[in-house]
């Protein structure tokens, strides 16, 4: 870009900053939504509205053109960088603020299962729409799923299997969580490119999620569910 080009991010107001982070993000430029986060913090936005006007409705839009397939993963996945970065700066003030947050989600790809990619892109997305994301990577046993639903007490367990080989460990996950007697406590989300809602429905999952907007989407009808559940009990 020439210096002729070059935004100087200060001089535009409010409205039109938001417009060029949603604009920023889905180019996936890391560095000027840092710096637009900073800018927008400086003219006293709280951190929850950062996160939720510019940051959440940038990440819807490139939600939406994701699952639309006007964009790709690669492309995802470097949206979902520029707002990690954006992340970094407002995840502390967000807990100091005690912000709200749409729910919480433990993920991981099961035991015998090393692929991460559609997982990462889970876990950005979701981040992304404003939930906090617990990621426990790869090659998890049904130990490290219950550990971390102990911990940290999520909403929803999320779990994803590349392999034909590794699918059925979700049952054994999800029939452990039963024996225990938890099972209704969480929301269970699976993927992964193999799996359909059969399969999801076979082992006891609550729902099938072919992509990361998918995922998105079902999270926040399963949290609005719960909520409305709670506020009639």
């Amino acid at each position: 870009m020439s210096d002729e080009e070059e935004l100087d991010l200060s001089t535009l107001n409010d409205d039109e900053l938001v417009e060029q982070m949603h604009d920023d993000l889905y180019d996936g430029l890391k560095e000027e939504i840092e710096e637009a986060v900073n800018l927008l913090l400086e003219r006293k936005w709280t951190p929850y509205d950062v996160l939720t006007k510019a940051l959440v409705k940038g990440m819807a839009i490139v939600g939406v053109d994701f699952r639309d397939g006007i964009l790709f993963v690669p492309e995802v996945l470097l949206a979902a960088g520029a707002m990690k970065g954006g992340m970094f700066i407002l995840r502390p003030l967000l807990i100091e603020t005690g912000a709200p947050r749409l729910g919480k989600m433990v993920i991981g790809t099961v035991k015998g299962d090393i692929h991460d990619i559609g997982k990462n892109l889970v876990g950005m997305m979701m981040e992304g729409a404003g939930f906090e994301v617990i990621d426990l990577g790869i090659n998890n046993p049904v130990e490290d799923y219950l550990a971390a639903l102990e911990e940290h007490k999520p909403d929803i367990l999320g779990m994803s299997a590349l392999l034909t080989t590794t699918m059925p460990y979700m049952k054994v996950v999800i029939d452990t969580m039963i024996e225990k007697g938890i099972r209704d406590d969480y929301t269970v989300l699976v993927g992964g490119a193999p799996l359909n809602e059969e399969f999801a429905a076979a082992v006891g999952a609550d729902a099938y999620c072919r992509d990361a907007a998918v995922a998105v989407e079902t999270a926040r009808e399963f949290m609005a569910r719960k909520h409305n559940q709670l506020a009639a009990g």
